[in-house]
């Protein structure tokens, strides 16, 4: 069952002879429940690509649907209730609020929202993330694994349609990077969440069920290696 397709996808910065076409008719789609892996090297379009399909940035022609809803037809406070509910975001540098603890970051979203935190969940999260004995430690008493784990609760914590998560092992070390990506998988395959990662690594891409490739701002390779 499809659950996220993007047609057509354009996105230029500038314009005249100064205009940079970061994205040129990007199309795919993702089944409901898949691993994919978007790979190329440094400006290849991919990050642009993460921002559109999260609604965070508005891409300059062409259409991306989400369990049918054409995401750009909807206003911009609309989106940022879209983002809130259907899209967890994993950056990464991780995005966490200084002055807020482990707890507090990681249910922001849901409070933004006006929700009352689901406390199991809260609890399953934690035990899940071994962030348990960390609960009031703010980010900079937590090594950086500890902080990607919060920012990846944080991201799961509203149940999320998609996790979109960009260079999430790009800012740790080889041991780190590998428990964040099985945590990935872990929720994956155990909340039975759609993932896409952005990476650079080939070795991580592989472990997906579908990878697509970037160059340039097109997609040259688009595969889905196991189902």
């Amino acid at each position: 069952m499809e659950i996220l397709r993007a047609e057509h996808i354009c996105k230029s910065y500038g314009a005249g002879e100064n205009q940079v076409k970061a994205l040129d008719d990007v199309s795919f789609s993702v089944e409901k429940g898949e691993f994919v892996s978007i790979i190329g090297t440094s400006g290849s379009g991919k990050s642009t690509l993460l921002h559109i399909l999260g609604g965070v940035d508005r891409p300059t022609s062409g259409h991306v649907y989400m369990d049918g809803q054409d995401v750009y037809s909807q206003s911009d406070e609309q989106l940022a209730i879209f983002r809130r509910r259907q899209v967890g975001l994993i950056y990464q540098f991780y995005n966490l609020i200084p002055v807020l603890n482990v707890i507090e970051n990681m249910t922001l979203p849901v409070l933004l929202d006006g929700k009352r935190v689901n406390k199991a969940h809260l609890s399953e999260l934690l035990e899940i993330l071994k962030l348990k004995g960390r609960e009031k430690h703010l980010p900079n008493q937590l090594s950086g694994g500890q902080q990607q784990r919060v920012s990846i609760g944080r991201a799961l914590m509203n149940a999320p349609a998609v996790v979109l998560a960009d260079e999430p092992t790009g800012n740790l070390d080889s041991k780190n990077s590998q428990e964040i990506l099985e945590l990935l998988k872990l929720s994956n395959r155990q909340f039975h969440q759609t993932l896409i990662l952005i990476t650079h690594d080939e070795n991580i891409a592989l472990q997906a069920d579908h990878i697509i490739r970037i160059e340039d701002g097109k997609i040259v390779r688009d595969e889905v290696i196991r189902s």
